[in-house]
């Protein structure tokens, strides 16, 4: 038995990408790079990348967690 579903994460990870982008984006905080599974952008000088699927952000300026809502309130000023 798969851990993830696959399908399920091929039909639904475009739509949560565009979410999340559209949200970071609302803060004010440019996308440095974009793929199919995740986001990079700049926060206090630092990297942080976030996988919309699973919900993860990771970077030296956040601290590490699930939860796009989670992560947002670590962005706003």
């Amino acid at each position: 038995m798969a851990r993830l579903d696959i399908e399920r994460q091929k039909r639904l990870e475009p739509t949560r990408i565009e979410y999340a982008v559209s949200r970071i984006q609302e803060l004010g905080f440019e996308i440095v790079q974009r793929d199919n599974t995740q986001i990079q952008f700049i926060h206090k000088g630092q990297t942080v990348t976030f996988f919309p699927y699973s919900g993860w952000a990771t970077g030296k300026s956040i601290k590490d967690g699930r939860s796009l809502e989670r992560l947002l309130k670590q962005l706003r000023p």
